[in-house]
Formats: structure tokens, C-alpha cells, sequence
């Protein structure tokens, strides 16, 4: 997500993203700050006055203790949003970080609308686009200012005395004068009866304790090392079943008849049954047990006849002739200024090149699964939730419910790089069906849906495959004149009109920064059965790869260095030349590199890219053996941010999204005649421990809002590999995965 503010062109792109999201809630923001006093839990006469708490608004409560639990409306799926929303709400409190609790909100939209998208008008409950620090960097400020001027004047009307004479010292408030100390607790009954204030001061950046601080401890680690963490697998029901399904082994299949008497026949199999497909959920037949192996076991011993007459049947050679056939033609104009060269310009030179990259699978820790319980007019759903507002839609549309009859209890979730905030929630509706389907065989136990990791890799929501045509000129003098950019895709976001331009799709792509006088970039986008969605870091995942590599392509043709020949064309863009000198200086790039082992070469690389309105540029340095098999041994990487609310984590982000996109060099999801080639890690081989280099993150300092993180490491990281390949062994890389080794040209 792109800070609003932003005028450049990847800001517009971002907004065009986030009309698809707009067509999926009609609901009207409400702001969590509720008007006229504070609504403050109601006091249980038969409870004591120890477990009241002070809820002055939707995020922060405060009970009887002086404990703090801040109400996170986004998911915590490893990228630390926990720790960073609570870092939020302890500055602007003044208590220490270790008096934090964080909860998970439930799904409700009127409280918990996303405002990085509410800015533009659209009111959804989710975790996406790098937005959660960017959106609650005033939303979870000014909740938490205005609990402590509540709590502040309470005390003060107690000890008659100014406000302005307090102060707060680690949830203690202090009148100095007289000697008065007295913690949070001891005013929450007192708070609530205070007005909520309509506007509030909050800390200057000078005045953090703990914004912008290292070495701050993550709040959802100790019970992620102690087990007490709470996933979706771990969640159980009395009576629950666990239900495995069957899809259909190619994409489009559908049951033509199923034998299920073998499965029935294993104890603790309690039943089975057909699940609808359409276009956008896979559907199947399920088995429901007792447990998951026995599920499983079950699975296993249907005997299904599949009816593939209207299947899916391509292989991934045949899409990727097709859209070669679709670059040569004309395609939707996505930006243009000046007039394009068709051919070299006297003394210079033209590069025509054409890049391919797989589909790709998302491939997260945890696979899909979700919990759902109905109970007359009601369902309850446990979900690792990060599409809140369109699963509890699209869930209560299945059921044929209203959306405020579905709750929404989230979970912790083992990763997603976007898997999660599926555009059709597909697993979520899955789950529902197969809910549903049970029900009508008397089966009215909750149903617990989990699947393999064979049944994640495989379930048609992927990474688009792209083919990119790209021709770029260089006058005599070595400057960059003229770029032509066609790209051939499906669109991530499924647009129905076949003539719009998916801005998602060209990201990265149209607003590339330098200044090229003649430019232009067009899109095709193909229309198949296999069904896609975002990754982390979206469109920038393919066009990032082709923009820099093919910048190290001219610069080699200009006969410049690829950090001058960048730095050059980035005269009105200070930000990225911020990074991109930040980076070369911590990666010594004017020093040569230290050879390595006899027969072996060595290169770096480097790589700029803008995405979800952070500035990233990073160094690879790499080595390559005899026989074509390389490493990469270091990464340095300058990120500029904007303002950093914790250090620690922005680093860490970084560091898993270099290793995120390290893994496009040797992985791809590929179809063999509708058949998905690849299940498990074993033949779509995810980065290894072994292999992740050395990686150095350097933050380049900054006074604007903070911007997003967990997705901006990932795209220069296979460029600079690239890039760094090219330089030791003269390689032109323009087609992925490589392997694990460059191929013989």
C-alpha cells in the first residue's frame, strides 16, 4: 500500500488495485472513537471492582490492574504487526512494552475498516498492501492518546488538581508537586466516565521512547516458543470433525461418480461428501473424521471418477507460446510519453529482448485450513483471517446468511505471502460448502477443514505467468532514449472488461523512475482457467526482474557502470537515489571483489525498485563454479521507509523477502496438460537455511510517515542475483527459474 500523499506513478497503480476491493463491501466507515463518553464495560455487580476495564474506543483497554491490551484489526502472520501496534500504543502511553498485551480483533468492518483503504473511499476489514503499520501510525496513536488523557484527567479531578501539572512515568501518574503517584488502574471506573476528547496531541518524534527504538521485544514470540499460540490447526471443537478433501486433478474437473465405500469402511470416518465446483472454488468430495490422519486415510481410499470434458488441458509451453504470439501485437497502452524507436539511433544501439516467468505458488508455512461451526442462524469461523470483511461476505452468501450472522474469531496465522486474502475466498467458502453438505446428511458437527500441502501448492491460485517484450535504444552517447515495454499476463485481479488496463499487472513496470524521454509500456492480458491472485509484492514480483536486468543490459550497451548508468537517469527522484548511494557505499561497489576459489568467477549485481511506497536498492554478490552451479554469498540492502517504528522488525521483514524472492531463481509452478507438475517442497524447492546468504540491511534515515515493509525486500532480490551472474560469467539471464545453475547459452 502506497502512502496516499504520494504523487508518483506507482501511487495511481495502487489506487487502481484497490477498485477491486471496492466492489466487495458497501459499508460505510465508522471511526473507532465513539462519540460523546467513553463506553466503558458495564461493572457485573457480581464480579469486584478489580476486573473492570476502561475501553475508551475499538483498540485499547486498560483494566483494573493497569494492564493494556491493544485490539489489533490486522493479522499477526509472522510479520510482526503485533509488536509494532503495541509499540504504538505504549509510546503514547507511557507504559513499558512488557505491560502490552495484544488481542486479535474479530471481524467488523464498522470498527476495524482498514483506513489505508477507507482513504480512497472504501471500507474493508484486512491485512494487506504493507499497510498495517502505514494505517494504524495515527489510528492506534490517537486511540491510545486519548485513553491517557482520559485516564489523566480522571485523576485529576480526584486530586484537584490541572492536568497539566501530571505527568506519566510507565503507567503511573505522577503529580510532582505534591507527591501523588498512582497507576492507570486505579482511574479506569473514573475514565470511563470522562469525554472522549474530539482531538488529541501526540508525541513528537524527539519525545519516542519507544518508536524507532532497537532491540524491542516481539510481544507474539514467547508464546510462539512456548506452544500457547493459537493457529487454526490447534483449534478444537467439542465434537468437531476434520474434513479432507478430493479436488479434481485437473483445474475445471468435476465428479462424474465416487465409490467412497473403502473410506467409510476405516473407523472413525464419519462421512462423506460432494462439494460443488465453480470457476472460483475447486470443490470435490471431502471425507470428515475424527482426526486428521484418519480424514486423510480416508481421502485416500475414494475411488473417483473424474469427468475432465471441460477441464483445463494447457501445458505450460503452450501458454507461454501463446503469449509470445501476444506480445508482437498491439496492446493496451498502460503509459506512454514520447515516441518510442524502432530501431538503433545513429551510432547507438537496440536490444530487443523476451522475458518468461512461471506461474508461482505462494507455498506459506501453513497451509489453508478453517474452522466453521453452524448453529441454526448463526456460523462461527476460526481462521488465521486476513480477508475479514470479504470472507464474512462471500461465507454468509454461501450459507445464505447476512454477514453480521457470521463471526469471525482470528487466529494467528502461519504465514501467507497473500494466500489468505484470496479475492474469492475460495477456502473459506470451500469450508462453508462443505459445512453446509454435512449438515445435509444430519452431520451438525463442527467441521474443521485442512489441507495437504499437495492440495495448497495445487489449488489454481498462483502467481501469473508472464512473457515480456522489451526493446530499449542507446544513442551514441550512452544515454537511454527510448523504452518499449509489452506485457503478457492474466490479470491479478480478474477485470471484467478485456480492454481495461489491470494497473497491478504493470506495476513496477509503467512507473519505473528514470528518466527516459521516449517510453512506453502496454499490457495484454490473457484470459485462462487457471485461476491467480497477488503474492507479496504483486506485480513487482515479474516486472522488477525485467526492468533491472534489462537496465544492466543497457548500461553494458552504453559501456557505463550500472550504478552510475542508474544513477544518471535519476536526477528528480531523490529518494531513490537516496537508497541507491546508500547501497553502494555499504556494498563498497567502486572496490573490486575479492576473488574467489581457483575456477570459480565472481560478480555482483544490483537492483532499485519502489514498492508499496518504500525505496529499496540491494547489492548481490555471488559465485559461480566451473560447471555453472553458483551461491549467493552476501546481500546489502538500503531501504528508505519513512519513519521506523521498530528497527528490529523492518530488518527481519527484509531479510525474509530477500529470501522470498531468492526462491524465484530455482522454483515454478508448471502444468502438464491441465496437471499441476509440482506438490511439495520436494519438487517446488523453497529457499533453504543453507542456502540464504549473508544479508545486510541499512535504513536510510526519515521524518515521513511510515510506509510499507513486508513486501518491498522481495522484488530487487532476484535482479541483483541476476544482474550479479551476468557480471561474472557475461550471462543474459531473461527466462526463470534458473535452477541451480546457469544454463549453457
Amino acid at each position: 500500500m502506497r502512502d496516499p500523499k504520494l504523487t508518483h506513478d506507482g501511487a495511481r497503480a495502487a489506487i487502481s488495485r484497490r477498485q477491486f476491493l471496492a466492489g466487495m463491501s458497501a459499508l460505510t466507515l465508522a471511526v473507532g472513537f465513539r462519540g460523546g463518553l467513553a463506553v466503558a464495560a458495564t461493572l457485573d455487580p457480581a464480579k469486584n471492582a478489580t476486573q473492570f476495564s476502561f475501553e475508551p474506543n475499538a483498540f485499547i483497554r486498560v483494566d483494573a490492574s493497569g494492564a493494556v491490551t491493544v485490539i489489533a484489526e490486522y493479522l499477526e502472520m509472522g510479520q510482526g504487526t503485533f509488536t509494532g501496534l503495541a509499540t504504538l500504543a505504549a509510546d503514547e502511553l507511557d507504559v513499558p512494552l512488557d505491560k502490552v498485551s495484544v488481542e486479535a480483533a474479530p471481524a467488523d468492518v464498522k470498527k476495524y475498516a482498514n483506513p489505508m483503504f477507507a482513504a480512497f473511499g472504501w471500507t474493508l476489514q484486512a491485512t494487506g498492501g504493507s499497510t498495517a503499520m502505514a494505517g494504524a501510525w495515527k489510528q492506534m496513536r490517537e486511540a491510545a492518546a486519548a485513553a491517557r488523557v482520559m485516564l489523566v484527567s480522571a485523576a485529576a479531578k480526584q486530586w484537584k488538581v490541572d492536568p497539566a501539572t501530571l505527568h506519566v512515568e510507565d503507567g503511573v501518574i505522577v503529580h510532582a508537586a505534591s507527591g501523588r503517584r498512582a497507576g492507570y488502574g486505579q482511574f479506569v471506573a473514573a475514565a470511563a466516565r470522562e469525554p472522549v476528547p474530539a482531538k488529541v496531541a501526540l508525541k513528537q518524534p524527539g519525545e519516542f521512547r519507544l518508536i524507532g527504538k532497537r532491540d524491542t521485544k516481539r510481544v507474539d514470540i514467547p508464546a510462539k516458543v512456548n506452544g500457547s499460540a493459537i493457529y487454526t490447526q490447534d483449534m478444537k471443537l467439542p465434537g468437531m470433525l476434520v474434513a479432507v478433501i478430493a479436488h479434481p486433478p485437473r483445474l475445471g474437473g468435476t465428479v462424474r461418480h465416487v465409490d467412497a465405500s473403502k473410506a467409510k469402511a476405516i473407523r472413525g470416518v464419519v462421512a462423506v461428501v460432494q462439494i460443488p465446483g465453480d470457476d472460483e472454488v475447486q470443490g470435490g468430495v471431502a471425507v470428515l473424521a475424527s482426526n486428521t490422519w484418519i480424514a486423510r486415510q480416508g481421502r485416500d481410499a475414494l475411488n473417483i471418477t473424474w469427468d475432465d470434458s471441460r477441464a483445463f488441458a494447457l501445458s505450460s509451453t503452450d501458454i507461454f507460446s501463446q503469449f509470445r504470439t501476444l506480445a508482437d501485437q498491439p496492446g493496451n497502452v498502460a503509459e506512454q510519453r514520447g515516441k518510442v524507436l524502432t530501431a538503433a539511433p545513429e551510432g547507438g544501439k537496440y536490444i530487443e529482448a523476451v522475458y518468461e516467468q512461471p506461474y508461482l505458488a505462494h507455498a506459506p508455512m501453513e497451509p489453508m485450513n478453517c474452522l466453521i461451526q453452524l448453529q441454526g442462524d448463526r456460523c462461527e469461523i476460526w481462521n488465521g483471517e486476513q480477508w475479514h470483511t470479504a470472507d464474512q461476505s462471500m461465507a454468509a452468501k454461501e450459507l445464505g446468511l447476512k454477514p453480521e450472522q457470521v463471526t469471525i474469531h482470528q487466529l494467528y496465522a502461519g504465514g501467507s505471502f497473500g494466500r489468505r486474502a484470496n479475492p474469492h475466498s475460495d477456502f473459506v467458502r470451500e469450508a462453508a460448502r462443505v459445512a453446509r453438505a454435512a449438515h445435509a446428511q444430519g452431520v451438525t458437527a463442527p467441521v474443521k477443514l485442512v489441507w495437504m500441502r499437495e492440495d495448497d501448492m495445487r489449488a489454481g491460485y498462483y502467481r501469473p505467468l508472464t512473457v515480456h517484450k522489451v526493446r530499449v535504444a542507446v544513442d551514441k552517447a550512452g544515454a537511454l532514449v527510448s523504452w518499449n515495454h509489452d506485457v503478457v499476463g492474466q490479470s491479478f485481479m480478474q477485470l471484467p472488461k478485456p480492454d481495461s488496463i489491470d494497473p497491478v499487472l504493470v506495476e513496477g513496470a509503467a512507473d519505473i523512475p528514470y528518466a527516459i524521454p521516449n517510453f512506453r509500456v502496454a499490457q495484454h492480458k490473457a484470459k485462462l482457467p487457471v485461476q491467480t491472485q497477488w503474492m507479496r509484492s504483486v506485480g513487482h514480483t515479474h516486472s522488477a526482474f525485467v526492468g533491472e536486468t534489462m537496465m544492466d543490459e543497457a548500461a553494458r550497451a552504453a559501456g557505463k557502470d550500472p550504478y552510475a548508468f542508474r544513477h544518471a537517469l535519476l536526477g528528480n527522484m531523490p529518494r531513490h537515489r537516496g537508497v541507491l548511494e546508500l547501497v553502494a557505499q555499504k556494498a563498497a561497489w567502486s572496490t573490486p571483489l575479492k576473488p574467489g576459489p581457483q575456477g570459480t568467477r565472481r560478480g555482483r549485481g544490483i537492483a532499485l525498485q519502489l514498492a508499496f511506497g518504500t525505496y529499496v536498492a540491494q547489492v548481490a554478490e555471488v559465485t559461480v563454479q566451473a560447471d555453472g552451479a553458483f551461491t549467493v554469498d552476501r546481500v546489502v540492502c538500503a531501504v528508505d521507509c519513512g519513519m521506523v517504528v521498530n528497527p528490529d522488525i523492518v530488518a527481519t521483514q527484509v531479510e525474509g523477502g530477500i529470501g522470498f524472492g531468492l526462491t524465484f531463481l530455482r522454483t515454478a509452478i508448471t502444468f502438464d496438460k491441465g496437471h499441476v507438475r509440482q506438490g511439495n517442497f520436494n519438487d517446488y524447492p523453497v529457499l533453504r537455511m543453507s542456502g540464504m546468504p549473508v544479508v545486510e540491511v541499512h535504513i536510510v534515515p526519515s521524518k515521513e510517515a511510515p510506509t510499507g515493509i513486508g513486501e518491498p525486500g522481495v522484488p530487487p532480490a532476484a535482479p541483483a542475483v541476476a544482474n550479479a551472474l551476468a557480471a561474472a560469467t557475461g550471462a543474459t539471464i531473461r527466462s526463470l527459474p534458473l535452477g541451480d545453475a546457469l544454463r549453457p547459452a
